[in-house]
């Protein structure tokens, strides 16, 4: 018998930063290891990953990190977590060569670390415990989930899947694993919430391919936008491009890495003599031939932003015009909607043709409540653990769980640093919490960025900011020029020129009674600045931006 505790760090009750932790016995796996792109408010703050201060506490116990695909909500915090804890890495051929060329942009060798490439044929041995892969569909290649296999029966982890049988045969979900799984019995299924919305939602793409094979029968130059990480729909894009008899040309391959290594791999398939090199645009190339089928990639805002560069005329390589059809196969994701109502009116102003191809008529990536429940019907477990996905989710699914037959207390709904425990195959309810939070990415700075440093941006953000320069002699205690004050963001109904006068006659008179002050301290000046200066600033403007000061100390 065994004693199993299951918890999340991150993507219970939030979209993204999804790592799971199945502890079994003294034995821990640690299912993916994914970021989240921050709300508004967390300004200059480009991603959040989990905490895994757990972990590192117990990094002795690891067995491993297991990665189910490639996307960023489950793989984009695998660099940082493997550049702290040394831990082997098990993926897909295709995960681990996303993972291999993260490394490389950090100038990490992939060498240097314990990283395994996996199929579903693989079976990995532990003490008491076997950890098994099957094939699931998901929107990009080689995607599977983990049963974790113990004495009381598996704990299966499927995070992200469908059971779209109409997909590509690569990306098609293996029944006869999933019936072997369930033949050794289940004793809780920790699957994904986020396809719980899905109402009226198409389970093929033949909307999307019949609308797209439209424009291009009555359309001269077509440019896409798509999501980088939509492959499967990518290739389907080209598939009928190519039908149509056009060239392919993909923007943003090399930048988008994910595309870039899914041609290398055969997972993007073109015909050589179909891929076109896009040149910059000159005299003699402009880029806008009729056979021409042009791909624009990216991730979350980058395919808007980089469609209204284009439609700007700001683009090296493509200029939108009126002859040309805009296909947008990206329905806005949380936080990118403004963007993308602007995009299109930009779009509408170039008199291009747009056509909006509307999440309704793209196929979902996520399991729906019909297939929760035949995943339900096939693997017959013991509980059911609603995961990945906001709390409304997580709840959804409960309900579906609900209608399948499942009384409420196989149910469990989890929040991140809940633990579920099991104990000789039966679940124990208990108050364990393990420590979780978030860790703020600043760019290449990865740590603690904290509330201080978040509302200072916030401040500044609104308010602007204001920078004093001051040059002074401290040994004869003397201003050797006039004070310059430069401001940035500061936006007020007077005229801006006025206040800065005052500005800066008020900082020379707060500089020259400071130094006929008997000691000089640069920081008590600068400290003095900054609270005189904030004030005198609200009252001519009504406004709070950040004050800074630079003191030049000249001697004599």
């Amino acid at each position: 018998m065994s004693k199993i505790r299951f918890f999340g760090l991150g993507g219970l009750g939030e979209n993204g930063k999804n790592m799971f932790v199945c502890e079994v016995n003294d034995e821990l796996f640690v299912l993916d290891a994914g970021l989240k792109y921050p709300s508004f408010d967390l300004y200059g703050v480009d991603t959040v990953i989990p905490d895994i201060t757990y972990l590192i506490e117990h990094q002795k116990r690891i067995k491993g990190l297991f990665i189910t695909h490639g996307h960023e909500d489950h793989l984009g915090a695998a660099v940082e977590v493997i550049k702290r804890l040394n831990v082997p890495v098990y993926g897909t051929n295709f995960t681990i060569s996303i993972l291999e060329d993260m490394l490389q942009t950090e100038n990490l060798k992939a060498s240097d670390f314990s990283l395994h490439r996996v199929s579903e044929k693989d079976v990995l041995n532990y003490r008491k415990v076997n950890v098994h892969f099957y094939n699931v569909s998901h929107s990009i290649p080689e995607t599977v989930n983990i049963a974790i296999q113990t004495e009381d029966g598996a704990i299966v982890y499927a995070p992200d899947f469908t059971f779209d049988v109409n997909s590509d045969p690569r990306y098609q979900t293996s029944f006869t694993k999933l019936f072997d799984i369930a033949k050794e019995g289940v004793l809780a299924l920790c699957a994904e919430s986020l396809g719980t919305t899905n109402i009226d939602r198409t389970t093929r793409d033949e909307a999307m391919k019949h609308a797209i094979s439209d424009v291009f029968q009555t359309s001269k130059r077509v440019i896409f936008s798509t999501f980088s990480s939509d492959l499967d729909r990518i290739q389907k894009i080209i598939n009928i491009g190519i039908t149509n008899h056009r060239r392919i040309a993909i923007i943003g391959r090399k930048a988008q890495k994910i595309v870039n290594i899914a041609m290398n791999l055969g997972y993007l398939k073109i015909p050589a003599d179909k891929l076109v090199n896009l040149k910059f645009i000159d005299d003699t190339h402009k880029n806008d031939e009729a056979d021409l089928c042009v791909i624009v990639t990216g991730t979350r805002h980058e395919p808007f932003y980089m469609l209204q560069r284009m439609a700007r005329g700001q683009d090296r390589l493509i200029t939108i015009n009126s002859k040309d059809s805009v296909v947008i196969v990206t329905p806005p994701v949380p936080g990118t909607e403004r963007m993308a109502a602007k995009t299109i009116d930009i779009l509408y102003k170039s008199n291009a043709k747009v056509v909006e191809i509307k999440k309704e008529m793209l196929k979902s990536t996520h399991a729906d409540h019909d297939e929760l429940k035949m995943l339900y019907h096939i693997l017959n477990p013991k509980y059911i653990v609603p995961i990945i996905g906001e709390y409304r989710h997580q709840y959804l699914h409960k309900n579906v769980a609900l209608e399948a037959g499942y009384p409420e207390n196989r149910i469990i709904l989890l929040e991140n640093g809940e633990v579920a425990t099991f104990e000789a195959g039966h679940y124990k309810a208990s108050k364990d919490k393990v420590q979780v939070g978030d860790v703020l990415i600043d760019g290449s700075i990865v740590g603690d960025i904290n509330e201080i440093v978040l509302k200072d941006r916030e401040q500044m953000s609104e308010d602007g900011i204001v920078v004093i320069s001051i040059m002074l002699n401290p040994e004869r205690k003397k201003l050797l020029s006039t004070p310059s004050v430069v401001s940035k963001g500061l936006i007020i109904s007077e005229s801006l020129e006025i206040v800065i006068d005052k500005l800066e006659t008020i900082t020379q008179d707060i500089v020259e009674a400071y130094l006929k002050r008997r000691y000089y301290d640069a920081s008590l000046l600068k400290r003095e600045l900054q609270e005189q200066i904030g004030k005198e600033l609200y009252h001519l403007t009504k406004k709070n931006p950040i004050i800074m000061s630079a003191i030049v100390e000249v001697a004599s």
